[in-house]
C-alpha cells in the first residue's frame, strides 16, 4: 500500500472517529435534555395538584420569599421551560440523525 493511500485512509478513519465523538456528545446532550424535560413535567404535575390557597415561595439568593403572584409566575416559567426543552430535543434529534448519516457515508468511504 503506498504512503498516499495509507495517509488518505488514516485521514478518513480520523474523520470517522471525530464524527463518532460528535455523535456520542449529541446523544449525551439529548439524554440530559430528556431528564430535564421529565423533571419539569413532574413539577408541572405537582403544580396541578396544589390547592388554590397553597403557598409558593421563590428563592431569591439564599432566602425563600413568599409572594402572591409567585404561583402564576412559577407555572408560566415551567411551561416555558418545557417548551424550550422540547424544542432543544427536536433540534438535538435532528443533529443526531445528521451525524448518523455522516457516519454511514464515512463508513462507506473507508
Amino acid at each position: 500500500m503506498s504512503k498516499s493511500i495509507q495517509q488518505s485512509l488514516q485521514e478518513q478513519v480520523a474523520q470517522f472517529q471525530q464524527i463518532q465523538k460528535e455523535y456520542d456528545q449529541a446523544v449525551q446532550n439529548r439524554t440530559a435534555l430528556e431528564s430535564q424535560l421529565k423533571e419539569n413535567e413532574q413539577v408541572s404535575i405537582e403544580f396541578g395538584l396544589l390547592k388554590d390557597d397553597s403557598n409558593i415561595y421563590k428563592m431569591i439568593g439564599p432566602c425563600l420569599v413568599f409572594g402572591i403572584n409567585f404561583r402564576v409566575e412559577a407555572v408560566s416559567n415551567v411551561k416555558k421551560r418545557i417548551e424550550y426543552i422540547t424544542g432543544e430535543i427536536k433540534r438535538s434529534e435532528q443533529l443526531i440523525k445528521e451525524l448518523q448519516d455522516k457516519q454511514e457515508k464515512k463508513k462507506l468511504e473507508v
